[in-house]
């Protein structure tokens, strides 16, 4: 899959695509990444690629037309009619089975906004889908590009040390949807603190148990949202919600 992603701060993203253990995706060329700024297309000596917004108004707003460009010869280069991804407060928020989505998608040209934000023109003509991280806002749409590719990447065939781990992960349906249950490591006591005589039994089923139990009970305390889900989909079992009864 290919993603290209438009930025006015592509150093941003180098250590990334070269550093932790998802760096493997984009040396292997699983994932092709593409970086251009929309500062090669502007026009003047300036290279400017923002103005005044009309109508007033604190900060400025990306231009139409270098983005434009800079979209027209990103496209020229792909033989896909790819998505055209803006990172907004106005997007869906990105989950897990959208992760998954993207995870088996073809790719996509990704706009990461700066400053007050993108002239609404641009908008309206060329995006197709807007996504967002959450009900905050960042400086850029790069942290949330980085965000977007680490989630993608580790889902990669050979990009994890162990084949399917991150079926383990939190949200994943293989948990149904629930958080991931607490890890332990050496050494067995710390701080006085230990680790749970369960997880030193070797007993498997009683583990898996234990493991279980947890994740509903830190579900049910930190994401209330998330058993509610799993209930309406009928992916709780009758000792599930036997247990959860017992949490009340």
């Amino acid at each position: 899959m290919r993603f290209d992603i438009v930025t006015l701060f592509p150093e941003v993203f180098l250590p990334f695509l070269s550093s932790g253990i998802t760096r493997r995706a984009f040396e292997s060329g699983q994932i092709d990444v593409k970086l251009t700024s929309p500062r090669e297309f502007a026009s003047g000596n300036y290279k400017r690629v923002d103005d005044r917004p009309y109508g007033g108004g604190p900060g400025m707003v990306m231009m139409a037309e270098p983005l434009a460009e800079c979209l027209k010869a990103i496209r020229s280069q792909r033989s896909d009619a790819t998505r055209v991804v803006l990172f907004s407060p106005a997007g869906k928020v990105l989950n897990h089975e959208r992760v998954a989505h993207w995870a088996q998608s073809q790719g996509a040209i990704l706009i990461c906004g700066r400053y007050e934000g993108i002239d609404q023109r641009f908008i309206d003509i060329h995006v197709t889908e807007q996504i967002s991280l959450g009900d905050f806002v960042l400086s850029g749409g790069e942290i949330a590009a980085v965000a977007l590719l680490d989630a993608v990447a580790r889902l990669q065939p050979g990009v994890l040390n162990t084949a399917d781990s991150y079926l383990q992960d939190s949200f994943n349906p293989a948990l149904d949807g629930l958080l991931d249950c607490p890890h332990y490591t050496r050494p067995e006591s710390w701080l006085n603190s230990a680790v749970p005589d369960v997880l030193l039994s070797g007993h498997h089923d009683q583990i898996e148990r234990w493991r279980r139990q947890q994740r509903l009970t830190i579900t049910a305390q930190l994401r209330p949202d998330l058993i509610a889900q799993a209930r309406h989909a009928n992916r709780l079992s009758a000792d599930d919600k036997a247990f959860l009864a017992g949490l009340a």
